[in-house]
This record gives structure tokens, sequence and C-alpha cells, in this order.
């Protein structure tokens, strides 16, 4: 076991522990973003650099501070250490930084972009971001394309996190997409004439940070405070069966897997859970999902039972 203090909190996790994880036992504050590190996805991390951290102290042995801003989400601990995320001036001054680049390409299109109040890329430009942008060249523009029957690619959205790719690579057989090309010129696409289409091709939706891989049966229906978040479940041969139903009065709007107080989810669900039951019928619905993070969703307050909603789930 390992001691770690992070803005001046203390914990003690296991040895090989990254920085990151150890962060995310305190909670709060404490807790860098994180926009390509996923936990369940082996491979992932390293790419964004939002969860940049300094080390004021490396550890009990060798208490010298690390001359760079490290990445969390790749750093182990050492006993001893001591870290500074929101209580150093250089990690948000460099967090600002890395903000101006991964909107530099990124439409200012939130009003019609249908992953607002769930996106990441927001929430961070909200707290990090600059008012105005110093780019003056022009950005990428690419055509939307549907890459299957339930998925659209809005590439000019993306900031190449590499979720996708390693989602459909380790939990599908034969994965389909990937990034092509190189430098700035790189981008997520199909291999030629190919559609993302197998069972488990939905979860590329959830895990996406941005709204470059949108699910086209929700697209424009509603926007996502509108909706009641609900815990629901069914018997599914495919998958866990454990799923978040988004309704709009009894109608089933669009089904998710369920995420944690990080956005990550943790059981994948299949497309048949995804996007062929969006009847309440098909459904044993649990009660309203409370919304760990902070997010507008929250902000109605849905995790609290309402008396309109009660017969629904009393039929339930």
């Amino acid at each position: 076991m390992a001691k770690v203090t992070i803005d001046g909190h203390t914990v003690e996790v296991p040895d090989g522990t990254t920085i990151l994880n150890a962060a995310r036992l305190v909670g709060g504050e404490t807790v860098p973003p994180a926009m390509c590190y996923y936990s369940s996805l082996k491979g992932s991390g390293g790419k964004c650099r939002t969860c940049l951290v300094e080390v004021s102290k490396g550890s009990e042995k060798d208490p010298r501070p690390m001359p760079k801003l490290v990445a969390s989400c790749s750093t182990p601990v050492m006993d001893g250490m001591e870290v500074k995320n929101k209580t150093s001036p250089r990690v948000l001054d460099a967090r600002k930084g890395v903000v101006e680049f991964l909107l530099i390409n990124h439409p200012l299109d939130c009003p019609i972009c249908d992953q607002a109040g769930e996106c990441h890329l927001q929430d961070l430009a909200f707290e990090h971001g600059k008012s105005a942008t110093r780019y003056e060249f022009k950005r990428r523009e690419f055509e939307k394309i549907d890459i299957g029957p339930y998925i659209q690619l809005h590439m000019t959205r993306c900031i190449l996190c590499y979720r996708c790719v390693y989602t459909a690579d380790q939990l599908t057989n034969g994965r389909v997409h990937g990034v092509m090309k190189r430098g700035d010129a790189a981008e997520i696409s199909t291999f030629i004439e190919k559609a993302i289409d197998n069972d488990f091709s939905g979860n590329v939706i959830d895990v996406c940070p941005v709204g470059a891989l949108t699910d086209r049966t929700f697209r424009f229906k509603s926007r996502v405070w509108y909706t009641k978040p609900m815990d629901a479940h069914r018997d599914c041969d495919k998958c866990c069966g454990k799923a978040v139903l988004w309704m709009v009065g009894n109608e089933v709007y669009r089904v998710t897997a369920r995420k944690d107080q990080f956005g990550e989810v943790k059981e994948f669900i299949c497309n048949t859970c995804r996007f062929d039951k969006k009847e309440a019928s098909d459904w044993t619905i649990e009660g309203p999902r409370m919304i760990d993070r902070h997010s507008v969703i929250s902000a109605n307050k849905y995790f609290e039972p309402e008396p309109e909603h009660t017969p629904l789930l009393n039929k339930a």
C-alpha cells in the first residue's frame, strides 16, 4: 500500500494505482478531468492530456518534485507522493491550453448538438476554457455520415480520444472502424464499404465524450434535460440487461447503459436492449436514477420521485 496526498487530502491505495484513480477515491474537486481514459478499456489514456497534474513531492525516498506536469491517468503513485491538481496554478494554466487545443477544430454547435448536457468537453470548456479563440485559420470540416443503421458520425466534433476504437476492439469479434491517416489529417472512419453493425456496436455512443457518435434513433427528439432517467432491467441472453430509460411521460425516447459518477460504463449493453426495446412494458422499471456527477440533468432533481410518475412505477 502507498500513501499519497492530493490537494491536501491523504489516501492509502494499493501499489500500482494511478494518480487519477487515487484521486477518484478521494472524490470532489481533487479528481482531474479525463477525456480519453476509461477504466474498463485496456490501453486507454495518455492521449488528451486534460488530466495533467503537478507532483510536488516524488516519494518519501526521493522527495524531489517532478520537473514537468504528468498525466495522472498513466502515472502510478509512490509512497509519500504529494500531488497538486486544483491547487496548482501550473496545472490550471496547462489545462486551459489543452482545452484551447481541443477546441481548435471543434464547431460551436452546442445549441444543436444532441450531446449537449452530457458532453464532457462542454463541461471542461465551461470550467477551463477561454472566452474567445485565438485560432484564425480554417477549421477541419467533414460531412456527417451514417456508419450503420443506428449510429451517425460527426467527425468535425471528434477529439480523437480512441475510446470508440478500444470499445469495438474489446467488445466485438470484428472491428470495422479505426483511426485513418496521420497527424492533422487523422480521422475516425470505417473500412471501405463497411458499416458498424454488431450486437454491441451501440456502446461506442456511450463512451464518446463529445457529440461525434450519436444515436440516430434519438437525434433531435428531445433535449436530455427534458427527459426522465429511470433505472430499469430486463432478462437478456446477450448482456446484463441493466439500463437507463430516458423517458418523456410514459414514452421511452432512448436507452443507454448505466454510467458512474465519472461518466464511465461498467456493464455494457447489447443493441437489442438499446434499440429494439423502446416500450416501457419491455422493462421492469426500478425507479428514477440519481445522476452522481455535476450535470444539467440532475438540476431538475429527477432522482426524487414525483407524484405524477408514481403510477408508472407501481405498474412496473
